[in-house]
């Protein structure tokens, strides 16, 4: 049986954690359309008949500009370290440009077989891809490049089965029931914090964090509290929106998922506090679980 792991690897907003969700075909990482969004190494186990594969999705590698960037940043080199493969996943319709090629000069040190992924083809016209392919194979001896779109998942089935070609013959990794390497604790504050994601604009969405606080459950229902942090009083007022509406919003959109996820009733409550400059002090991105050691 082959079995590795695998990194995906690239600027915020390629489409890492789309990728991961399209192959495991179930919900995983959050996603939006801002950058920041994953903040975690978060490992998803694919297995069939012939291989298991660890995939690991990663933050977006980016200029930091607080303490918590520099955390993301080191999450995302360290992802590469003991993986058999790596992804490196670049936007097609955005094209190539600094950071990518950041990106590419610090993975080509681990001298690891690297297949370069062209994601959001379905937005660019297929002689728009043939003439990208044709420029990106001279920037470095890639194993391969391959064009997919992972939200509609076009050609993530082909690209799964090339990868197992890079991957040894060293039999499973993990047992049958392993999956993920995420808690329940995670997945919530998770879910919670990209309904803000989605719902929210401008400075709200990168000054936001989530912490599960309290969790009870039954065989019928679970009831969870969430904490809400944002680093400004303004910004607090934005998130709870005119009576209350824009949190009412995220709760209703996060407790549909949670239910999903449960398979209960779910009952949701949640608060937002202000904890100034957050992203930029090392004690309470202890407590929310974003420090340096979290892993």
């Amino acid at each position: 049986m082959r079995s590795g792991f695998v990194s995906i690897v690239g600027r915020p907003n390629v489409g890492k954690s789309t990728l991961l969700n399209s192959i495991l075909e179930t919900k995983l990482a959050i996603t939006s359309d801002k950058s920041g969004t994953t903040r975690n190494i978060i490992q998803g186990v694919y297995e069939d008949e012939d291989s298991q594969i660890v995939f690991v999705d990663t933050p977006g590698i980016h200029k930091p500009l607080d303490r918590l960037g520099n955390i993301l940043n080191k999450k995302a080199y360290q992802s590469v370290d003991n993986v058999d493969l790596i992804l490196f996943l670049v936007d097609a319709e955005a094209g190539i440009g600094k950071g990518d090629r950041f990106i590419l000069e610090k993975i080509k040190e681990e001298h690891l077989p690297i297949i370069f992924v062209l994601n959001k083809v379905d937005r660019i016209k297929k002689d728009q891809l043939l003439k990208l392919i044709d420029e990106y194979k001279d920037l470095y001896p890639f194993s391969e490049i391959f064009p997919i779109s992972a939200l509609k998942n076009d050609n993530v089935v082909p690209l799964i089965q090339t990868i197992k070609k890079y991957l040894p013959n060293e039999g499973k990794i993990f047992t049958d029931d392993t999956f993920t390497n995420i808690s329940t604790s995670f997945y919530v504050s998770e879910i919670v914090r990209e309904k803000i994601l989605r719902l929210t604009k401008e400075e709200v969405p990168h000054s936001v964090t989530c912490y599960l606080e309290k969790m009870d459950q039954d065989k019928e229902k679970v009831h969870l509290q969430v904490l809400i942090v944002v680093d400004r009083d303004n910004l607090k007022k934005i998130l709870i929106g005119k009576n209350g509406s824009l949190i009412k919003k995220v709760g209703i959109e996060a407790r549909h998922d949670l239910e999903e996820y449960f398979q209960k009733r779910v009952y949701l409550e949640t608060y937002v506090k202000t904890i100034e400059n957050w992203r930029d002090r090392q004690k309470y991105l202890k407590e929310l679980g974003l420090d340096e050691l979290d892993s």
